[in-house]
């Protein structure tokens, strides 16, 4: 199985899916710098309500399905050896002699 087609679907469901999330939600987002470092801390708050959050929610978690199955696909493309034709035999012809 290529792993090409479910690769190009994930980025475009995880595109549109993190869209519909994001440009519709009504946030806020704080950094607070500190020393010693330990004091840092970082806040995002994300709220999206209606369709956009169940369509958006539904869309992401599509595109991280079909990721996972592009991930696994590659591995099986890269353990797969590719079929070597055998040299004690010549090819067969088109009339089928040898």
């Amino acid at each position: 199985m290529k792993s090409n087609l479910p690769l190009i679907g994930s980025v475009l469901f995880l595109a549109v899916g993190l869209t519909l999330v994001f440009s519709y939600c009504h946030g806020s987002a704080g950094l607070n710098a500190a020393y010693p470092v330990s004091g840092c801390s970082l806040k995002i708050d994300i709220t999206s309500t209606g369709l956009p959050a169940l369509g958006g929610f539904a869309l992401t978690v599509i595109g991280l399905l079909l990721l996972v199955a592009a991930f696994g696909a590659a591995i099986v493309e890269l353990v797969q050896r590719p079929a070597t034709p055998r040299l004690d035999k010549p090819p067969v012809g088109p009339e089928g002699h040898h």
